[in-house]
């Protein structure tokens, strides 16, 4: 006679292994995977998706552009907030060089004149809230980036998302350092 049972992979231990081990020492594992996207790890097909859902007819109150992604996002499962803001950082520690900030227009960087880091922050926020085309075109002509333009909202949607959710605090440190010269080989200044 067969028995399944069913344990999801993140509950699994050493204790509880040798536990089935010692229970059924003839026994087989088999592992089955879910397809349903709730389920599975946030992707980044899914993120520009989300991102996608950015209320530009509302730009003149960056609060209300967000609320699209946030309620799409506080639906689904709290984690996959966190890999949101973990592909959020990837794309903006990325964005995070001097090939970029060099062309964010009237506050650019240039050597021996103040540079605002947050500024520089905010104008990368910008670029992923265009969306996935204007991102990897950014990547590959830093001149393109958006002149004179930011987006500081965007850092908030994942906080956001997880408050309106959970009614708790957002205490969460994504993947990827988002402040500005946290890319330190991305800033290396050239002779």
């Amino acid at each position: 006679m067969t028995q399944t049972i069913k344990i999801p992979i993140r509950a699994l231990n050493e204790n509880m292994i040798r536990e089935l081990q010692e229970k059924y020492p003839e026994g087989e594992i088999s592992v089955e995977l879910n397809q349903d996207h709730l389920k599975n790890p946030l992707s980044e097909k899914h993120f520009w998706e989300i991102i996608a859902l950015l209320d530009w007819e509302k730009e003149e109150e960056d609060d209300a552009v967000l609320v699209p992604a946030v309620a799409y996002l506080e639906q689904g499962p709290v984690r996959h907030i966190f890999e949101f803001a973990d592909i959020l950082s990837e794309k903006l520690y990325t964005l995070d060089g001097l090939a970029f900030a060099k062309h964010i227009g009237e506050d650019a960087w240039a050597l021996d004149r103040y540079f605002s880091v947050d500024n520089f922050l905010y104008a990368r926020c910008c670029v992923v809230a265009n969306g996935q085309e204007a991102y990897e075109a950014v990547l590959k002509d830093p001149s393109l980036m958006p002149k004179d333009l930011t987006f500081e909202a965007l850092l908030y949607l994942p906080s956001t998302a997880y408050t309106r959710k959970t009614k708790a605090k957002y205490e969460y440190t994504p993947a990827f350092p988002i402040e500005t010269y946290s890319n330190e080989q991305a800033w290396d200044v050239e002779d």
